[in-house]
């Protein structure tokens, strides 16, 4: 699927989303982020379907230093109210020293993003502004040292992955000595979420004609480098700093 026709599916989803909460949805208090009422979505199964779609997130904390670190994650539906989300991180990089299961941690998941023209709407006014919805999972991420539970980790993560390769790749497979040298530079976490927000600023607010003009326009709007075309420019570049 091409990312503007992504981008242009979620906008629908997130209509049909936004209009079965309502009106009389109660407004609550974000905790990590500010959501008008109109893009903000609770809609447990969307949400968790959207994490699975784009599993690539930013882990942050603050202890009190924040730390960022950008890695793939597993959801398990079936753990906690909100699911329970896993990964693994380098064993030197010192946000492993918040996995303790006191220190708070959100966890951003993003979806595609386009900047929206106003000169798209035909019929009604408006002003340049940019498109986007991500989901904010809260929880205090716990550590995962011990060789099986990081084997079970990095097993669930591998076979999430390699289903759409159809690789035939067999982590569990590998050498016990070529587990082990992977096991002692990681560290892994699991974290059951606290709160799960989303955010769908997709223009749902907005008439169905300019919808529609919007919905036009991303079709044929020009969009990111692939990660194809992003690889081979950097490529390209380091042969000629050569």
């Amino acid at each position: 699927m091409k990312r503007r026709d992504l981008i242009a599916g979620l906008a629908l989803a997130a209509i049909e989303v936004t209009a079965e909460v309502g009106e009389a949805a109660e407004q609550r208090e974000p905790e990590s982020l500010y959501i008008p009422r109109t893009q903000l979505v609770e809609d447990r199964n969307f949400l968790h379907d959207f994490m699975d779609e784009f599993p690539f997130v930013e882990l942050v904390t603050a202890s009190p230093e924040i730390r960022i670190t950008h890695i793939p994650v597993f959801l398990d539906r079936s753990i906690g109210r909100y699911g329970t989300l896993y990964g693994h991180i380098s064993r030197r990089n010192p946000q492993g020293g918040t996995f303790d299961g006191q220190h708070s941690a959100v966890v951003v998941f993003r979806g595609p993003h386009s900047y929206i023209s106003p000169a798209w709407y035909a019929k009604t006014a408006g002003a340049p502004t940019w498109n986007f919805a991500v989901a904010h999972a809260s929880g205090k991420p716990k550590a995962i040292t011990e060789r099986k539970p990081l084997h079970d980790l990095l097993a669930k993560l591998i076979e999430k992955f390699e289903s759409d390769e159809k690789s035939g790749y067999d982590f569990s497979k590998l050498p016990d000595r070529n587990q082990d040298g992977r096991f002692a530079g990681m560290v892994g976490f699991e974290m059951e979420i606290e709160r799960l927000e989303g955010k769908f600023k997709l223009g749902q607010e907005r008439s169905e004609a300019d919808r529609e003009d919007v919905l036009r326009h991303l079709r044929s709007a020009k969009q990111p480098r692939s990660i194809h075309d992003l690889t081979a420019s950097f490529y390209q570049r380091e042969k000629s700093a050569r």
